[in-house]
């Protein structure tokens, strides 16, 4: 008898031993690399995920609503994780047909709350492939468009506070899509695989194939900046990829027109429709060593450009917007060019006389120049209000750089930032309502290239300031001018460190 319920009690811990390995083998079956499959928010269908190990290929079926503004609803194949880390796979929708917003992602997510704080890149059924994040939680959700519809393969990477977006055809060549951006994430947090039906009464699948996920990516001992030309909506301040390089680029002005962007680069300066397209060269004659300090008439007919082709640094030219041959405006230098009268017959810039960085105007022909500042210090980076009777700038005079206003002829000069950033180039909107300028952390000096750096924007009307954007910018991100004409985005280049 007693030998009969020793048997029976190991055929027991045998058959216990034999289900857990079985379940933990349909886990895996299921899961693969991930230890872990949920619903987040509120799903009318359950989802589910099917791993096949031969083909390391995750079907992930989701439903929700939609991951936007607040909150999400989709399901999530995931696991925990800590530090740098990236994850790639190649996303289709096997059915054709569904919503065109249903979305197929690659997610960082702080926690398994609906409202949690997340990055993703999404590849909707429509092709759009963008980076969508909502910094904190219960945030609003923001985007950034890459200029690539329905890429091979994605690869979202977190290195550091910045997170990126790579596509590609294979994990060898995949290159940045530009829209790198600042996040913190604490740790732990989660990585994986999600999809959202964006109708609440489907189940939407996609399929994910090669995935590679990798932590602790550790820190390139070869890096390279590379550049993207990106546009912003005020209103919602989601993002848009124009163009992405790896020759350095700066500067974007905004045609008044709305059909084209301006930047320099390699002292030359482009053109590149707002469309997108292949940026091409705008003839300036025997001058080839323009800077960031550019610009267009407000009738769009003329160009002016600041170049150092000369002996004695930079001067300021005029020339028709399609290219031709450069009229000298400023025959003192250093002169950089920064704003154009709302009537087109004044110049207004930043200049160094005897030791000191001024602001100066003349007439677009030539002639003598205005001293409108006369304080000690830097002031600099003046641009006009479209009525003309008033011009912001920045100025360090009071130990900081901060925003300032004058009117017009240099009188009435008051401050109006006063926190702890330093703060430059603030650009009125064509409107009116806003300007917007960049801000640096209180310990940077000057206004240098390859920095965090956030764009902001305050009201007029109130003074109140909100927060675009944070990224890794600073000089060539915001120098000039580069509203739309219909004040509710502008331009600006980002800037992002790739590990080679």
């Amino acid at each position: 008898m007693q030998k009969l319920a020793t048997s029976v009690l190991l055929i027991g811990v045998s058959f216990t031993q034999w289900y857990c390995a079985f379940a933990q083998a349909q886990k895996e079956r299921a899961n693969g690399i991930f230890d872990q499959a949920a619903d987040i928010g509120e799903v009318g269908k359950p989802g589910k995920v099917f791993f096949a190990a031969d083909n390391a290929t995750y079907s992930v079926s989701g439903g929700g609503a939609n991951m936007w503004f607040a909150t999400d609803a989709l399901h999530y194949v995931a696991l925990q994780t800590n530090g740098d880390v990236s994850i790639a796979a190649n996303i289709q929708w096997p059915t054709t047909g569904g919503d065109p917003h249903r979305k197929a992602c690659l997610i960082l997510r702080q926690s398994l709350a609906p409202d949690s704080a997340y990055v993703d890149i999404a590849v909707h059924g429509d092709g759009l492939c963008s980076i969508q994040y909502r910094e904190f939680d219960g945030d609003a959700t923001h985007e950034i468009q890459s200029n690539l519809s329905a890429p091979s393969r994605v690869r979202l990477e977190k290195r550091g506070d910045y997170v990126a977006m790579f596509i590609g055809e294979r994990d060898d060549n995949m290159r940045p899509s530009g829209g790198s951006f600042r996040i913190q994430f604490k740790e732990p947090f989660y990585v994986g695989l999600g999809v959202c039906a964006h109708n609440n009464e489907k189940l939407e699948t996609a399929s994910f194939s090669n995935v590679v996920l990798k932590r602790g990516l550790g820190k390139s001992t070869k890096q390279e900046v590379e550049c993207t030309l990106e546009t912003i909506s005020i209103a919602s301040t989601d993002r848009r990829v124009l163009y992405h390089s790896k020759e350095y680029i700066e500067a974007p002005n905004w045609l008044p027109n709305g059909q084209a962007i301006l930047f320099n680069s390699a002292g030359r300066i482009f053109s590149i429709p707002t469309k997108g397209g292949v940026p091409t060269q705008i003839a300036t004659g025997t001058l080839n060593r323009l800077n960031n300090d550019h610009g267009v008439s407000p009738d769009g007919k003329s160009l002016v450009i600041s170049d150092e082709t000369q002996s004695g640094g930079s001067r300021i030219y005029t020339l028709p917007i399609e290219g031709g041959t450069p009229q000298l405006v400023t025959k003192r230098a250093p002169s950089y060019w920064h704003g154009w009268s709302p009537d087109g017959k004044t110049l207004i810039y930043s200049a160094s006389r005897s030791g000191e960085f001024d602001i100066y105007t003349i007439p677009v022909g030539g002639g003598e120049e205005t001293r409108l500042t006369t304080n000690a210090g830097l002031d600099d980076g003046p641009d006009y209000l479209p009525d003309g009777k008033s011009i912001y700038f920045h100025s360090d005079r009071t130990g900081k750089v901060h925003i300032w206003r004058m009117s017009a002829d240099g009188t009435d000069q008051t401050q109006i930032t006063t926190d702890d950033f330093s703060n430059w180039f603030p650009h009125p909107s064509p409107d009116g309502r806003w300007i917007v300028f960049i801000s640096f952390a209180e310990d940077v000096q000057g206004h240098p290239a390859n920095k965090d750096v956030s764009l902001k924007m305050m009201s007029l009307a109130d003074g109140k300031i909100q927060t675009l954007a944070k990224l890794f910018g600073g000089q060539g991100t915001l120098d000039v001018p580069s509203w739309a004409p219909d004040s509710r985005s502008f331009a600006f280049v980002s800037y992002q460190q790739v590990s080679k």
